[in-house]
Parts: C-alpha cells; structure tokens; sequence
C-alpha cells in the first residue's frame, strides 16, 4: 500500500516546541490516536537529512571510521556518515562525508538505498550511497571528530562486524547488508 494514499488515522490536538537546536527540535503533541483514545506523542525533527557511504576498492576492501560516541558512551565503527542540508543534493553531502572523514574522492558514485531512522519518534530520513574508482587524500576532520580512527578492511569482514554485533549503528547496518546482498555476500 503506498503511503500517500493512506489517510492519517491520528488528529492533533496541539503541538509544543520542548526544545530547539541548530540540528533537531522536539515537540510535545496532544493527539487522538486511532483507537480515539487521548494521549500524547514526542517527535524529534532532524533539520538535515542523514547520509550514508560505503567506499568500495577494485579487491572488496572499504573503509569504517571509529569514533566514541557522546549518545551512547561507547565506541561505534561506522561507514563515514553524516548529514546534508535540506537544499543541498544528497550525493553532494556524500562526496563531502566520505572526503571529510577519510580523504577518500571517488569518481562512481550510486544510491543503495533511501531510509527512514528510528520512525516512531523521528523523523530523519536518509540516503546510503556506493563509492567506488577510489583516489586517496587528506581527511578534513571536523571538531568534533578528533578522536576518528579510519580502518581499512574487506567487505565481508565488516559484513562480518555486523553479524557479531560489533557494528550497531543503523545507517552502517543497512548498507553494508544492502552491499552484501547486492554482491551476494
């Protein structure tokens, strides 16, 4: 069933800014849920869109960056990921990310795949993007990517990773599943 043709089965009675930043708001809603029951919902606004990128070698290898992450208190390997302007094309951001975080340009680029994030609570959505004919560089770290570690590996190990848990983050998860698939891994 494709989403435009279905009716929203919840009213909103109100709705409340709780908290705003230059990268997400939070907003209380009173609504009538589709039982007709009353209560409340907290959504969570991304104010850019969530971009993903695996980079892809002539021999299967790609690139995982590590970095401590404040939200969960531990260390996260990760596909170089970040966001993108609203206005701005997703592939641009992905070319951005994937030189930013490893110094790594690359002249083919394809969407995997498109993603919506944690949609019970927000609404991020997201674009995963295949890097491939890879030139190396200088990573153009931002401030807070001090502590970024850049790990060179093959694909089936960090599908691997993924498998044994060691990899969580949900945008890295999707695409290097998507990969293997793709690649019958």
């Amino acid at each position: 069933m494709s989403a435009e043709k279905v009716k929203n089965p919840w009213t909103t009675l109100s709705g409340e800014v709780k908290y705003d930043n230059k990268w997400i708001n939070v907003t209380e809603y009173q609504v009538i849920n589709p039982s007709g029951g009353r209560g409340m919902y907290g959504k969570v606004h991304f104010k850019n869109i969530a971009i993903g990128v695996i980079a892809l070698d002539e021999h299967d290898n790609t690139w995982l960056v590590g970095q401590f992450r404040y939200t969960l208190n531990a260390w996260s390997w990760e596909i170089p990921e970040g966001g993108g302007a609203f206005d701005e094309l997703p592939l641009t951001a992905a070319q951005r990310e994937l030189r930013e975080e490893t110094g790594i340009t690359a002249k083919r680029w394809s969407q995997l795949c498109r993603v919506h994030l944690s949609n019970s609570v927000c609404d991020e959505g997201g674009f995963i993007f295949l890097a491939e004919d890879l030139e190396h560089g200088e990573s153009a770290l931002e401030e807070t990517e001090a502590d970024l570690k850049v790990m060179k590996l093959p694909l089936q190990q960090a599908v691997a990773m993924v498998d044994s848990g060691e990899i969580t983050d949900s945008l890295s998860v999707i695409a290097l599943l998507a990969l293997a698939r793709k690649k019958r891994i």
